[in-house]
């Protein structure tokens, strides 16, 4: 028996990322994990290919994810504006790393010397050459994080510039993953990248002048999977919401999904706004 190959493909992130987890809750394999407890059940695992074909359609939140609308304003921040790249202190036992830190200031921890903003990198290549193959940036660091607890998850973004409908142009991004919590972790990623995506399509109209849009969104996955201590929030809070409710409804109870500008999804982005200037001020 192989390890399956599972690939979905939706309109947006959230219809993407429901479907990746009934396909691999159906279609994966029990696999053992080198952080399994007694008593608790093998993971469910799969390698996945997600194909999301407009990130930014609506409904974009889906209430099913593990945390609140605060979590993922907190987490754009975090990979957009490196809120937390303060917590990165392997010696004190913190962070080892933030995606910020090694996509936009890339270099080996334990040295002194220039640190590498990839993305600034995409953005001169896109810019120079839009059909470009060489427009990516990596997070892995060979000589460091293979002996560390928690090694980043996210290996790679490979971005390029595709032409569409009426000579618009749009933005391409493919991550690649090593490994990924499906439930627990894979929608707040996916969430963070695509604004990542719309911000790198921002910095490229800028540079040349042109309109860009993102485009395509592609996810790819080594190992994707659910942790068997997550089976049982996963059956009864998931896949019940997935029984019980509309894919997207204006009633918020009855519906699995929410527009992104829905008031209660900028009041829970206010919030995780206030809630890392709180932050700020304590540290």
């Amino acid at each position: 028996m192989n390890l399956p190959v599972i690939r979905v493909e939706g309109t947006g992130i959230a219809e993407t990322w429901e479907k990746s987890l009934i396909a691999l809750w159906k279609e994966g394999i029990d696999m053992p994990t080198e952080y399994d407890r007694p008593g608790i059940s093998p993971s469910k695992d799969a390698s996945m290919v997600m194909v999301v074909n407009d990130p930014f359609a609506e409904p974009r939140i889906h209430l099913g994810f593990a945390g609140g609308i605060e979590d993922l304003e907190k987490y754009r921040q975090e990979v957009l504006e490196g809120v937390h790249d303060h917590w990165i202190n392997p010696d004190e036992g913190k962070w080892t790393y933030t995606y910020h830190q090694r996509l936009f200031s890339y270099g080996l921890p334990w040295n002194n010397k220039p640190k590498i903003n990839q993305i600034s990198y995409i953005v001169k290549k896109l810019s120079e050459a839009s059909c470009s193959r060489r427009a990516q940036a990596i997070t892995w660091v060979p000589k460091y994080d293979p002996d560390t607890f928690d090694p980043p998850c996210l290996q790679r973004v490979w971005c390029r510039i595709y032409p569409g409908a009426e000579k618009q142009e749009y933005l391409a991004m493919h991550t690649h993953w090593r490994s990924r919590d499906a439930y627990r972790a894979a929608y707040m990623n996916i969430y963070g990248l695509t604004e990542l995506q719309k911000e790198i399509c921002a910095m490229i109209s800028q540079e040349t002048g042109k309109s860009l849009l993102p485009g395509q969104y592609v996810d790819m996955i080594d190992s994707y999977h659910i942790y068997g201590e997550s089976f049982p929030d996963f059956t009864e809070r998931f896949l019940k919401m997935k029984q019980g409710r509309e894919f997207y409804h204006i009633d918020r109870l009855k519906s699995r999904t929410m527009r992104s500008d829905d008031p209660a999804v900028l009041e829970g982005i206010l919030y995780g706004r206030q809630m890392l200037a709180d932050e700020r001020k304590k540290s």
